[in-house]
């Protein structure tokens, strides 16, 4: 079961009397419990027929007895119980959610955690309710889901944007969302997120970035990597090592997977890859430049410098100057 399943279930008024909610992705879990909190019950009855509960402070007893009760003057009532992976004899719910109320929707987050699948709590849950559990996006999937957050806001993002504010943010879907939010209230009529919205909205320079510094590498260009490790020394939470050299190390992989391919056309390669289309000129450009060799030799060095920058084998050397010995070396 998918959030978007749950809520559209839910708008067609379809209800189970219990819902989990667990697992690694916060912002999915937020998604629905939030959508459970603002719009399962009417304005005029949430004052008598809505409960939360949190986690840490929750008796089990009080969550039972609210689940037990029946709704006032209206059909069914809502008990929400957020941050359950803090509650103490979390498992004194089993008699409750055994034989539920239909009357009650009790909807549950359990964050960071998944239940036991072999525990009784877990086959009751799958038995009389509905779970959702919920992994993190991993780096290949996010820029079709980041563009489809977008188009489910009405907007839609030009690639470069989009690839400038995966770069900086990574997978924390929740501050992702919240960006987005922000630039979609200062667009005005306008509809297409474009870099300079990035840079203006987000705080991120379109032309000194982890992304920007990628592409000096792909051409080779020296002095163009310089300025940029130059920007980073004078801006340090623009480009902190410790983030970018992970990200150099994703895309030299993936330039690496080309050599075993039999055919390196864009469309295969960006299949391959799992990379939009439009940037798959990126990656045969660096194969081209570097070759087998200086890709294998990227690679070595990229991780050799990222144990350097958390103080392994290596002497107390700024950020800055081992960001430019590294791209010297890899020139």
């Amino acid at each position: 079961m998918s959030p978007e399943k749950i809520i559209q279930d839910w708008k067609k008024k379809i209800y189970k009397p219990i819902y989990w909610l667990e697992g690694e992705e916060g912002f999915f879990i937020n998604q629905v419990m939030d959508y459970a909190e603002q719009h399962l019950l009417p304005e005029s009855e949430k004052a008598f027929n809505q409960s939360v509960f949190y986690g840490k402070d929750a008796d089990w007893a009080a969550v039972v007895n609210a689940c037990r009760r029946y709704p006032m003057f209206a059909e069914r009532q809502v008990v929400l119980l957020k941050e359950a992976q803090q509650m103490r004899d979390i498992s004194r719910l089993e008699p409750y959610i055994q034989q539920p109320l239909d009357s009650t929707i009790l909807v549950i987050s359990y964050k960071d955690k998944k239940v036991d699948g072999r525990s009784k709590l877990a086959k009751l849950l799958k038995e009389k309710g509905e779970v959702l559990s919920t992994k993190k996006i991993y780096e290949n999937q996010l820029p079709e889901w980041v563009s489809g957050l977008a188009q489910s806001k009405g907007f839609s993002m030009a690639p470069r944007a989009l690839s400038l504010l995966i770069d900086h943010i990574g997978n924390d879907l929740m501050r992702i969302n919240s960006e987005i939010d922000k630039m979609a209230i200062n667009l005005g009529s306008r509809k297409t997120i474009t870099e300079d919205d990035i840079e203006t909205f987000v705080g991120i320079s379109k032309e000194f970035n982890a992304f920007e510094l990628q592409d000096a590498l792909v051409k080779k260009d020296l002095a163009k990597a310089f300025r940029i490790v130059q920007y980073f020394q004078s801006n340090p939470k623009a480009g902190p090592i410790q983030l970018v050299l992970p990200s150099l190390y994703n895309f030299f992989s993936k330039v690496y997977m080309l050599f075993g391919l039999p055919s390196r056309d864009e469309k295969t390669a960006a299949s391959v890859l799992g990379v939009n289309p439009f940037f798959v000129k990126d990656y045969l450009l660096a194969a081209r430049n570097y070759g087998l060799p200086g890709i294998e030799n990227a690679l070595l060095l990229l991780h050799t410098y990222n144990l350097k920058s958390v103080g392994i084998n290596s002497v107390s050397v700024d950020d800055a100057s081992l960001m430019k010995e590294l791209i010297v070396k890899l020139m």
